[in-house]
């Protein structure tokens, strides 16, 4: 990979990263609408439900977009991968050394 693929990729992570952040957070409070009108649910259990997932998602949030540099840069898109922050066709952007790299990742 030549210097200029890795600087490409790097910033395209870079801008990229805002917006899977607001994607995964769309779904996640999708999620937790869902919860909280949940009909078999108590408000107490909604309530108590909601703040454990909120924990869960910031600690996701934590792990996938604090201390980006571009030598973590693949390490970071595998967290993300891992937590479903990114997908195939987020890395389908990226050079095809970085694309090899999760092909078994992203199947």
């Amino acid at each position: 990979m030549n210097d200029s693929d890795k600087e490409n990729d790097w910033k395209m992570f870079r801008n990229m990263a805002p917006k899977l952040r607001e994607r995964y957070l769309t779904a996640r409070i999708a999620e937790l609408t869902s919860i909280l009108h949940s009909p078999q649910l108590s408000q107490t259990d909604r309530f108590w439900i909601c703040e454990e997932r909120t924990k869960e998602i910031a600690k996701v949030l934590r792990e996938c977009l604090d201390g980006h540099t571009r030598s973590k840069m693949v390490f970071f898109m595998r967290v993300m991968i891992t937590h479903g922050m990114m997908n195939e066709d987020d890395i389908s952007e990226f050079s095809q050394e970085v694309r090899e790299r999760f092909s078994s990742d992203i199947q």
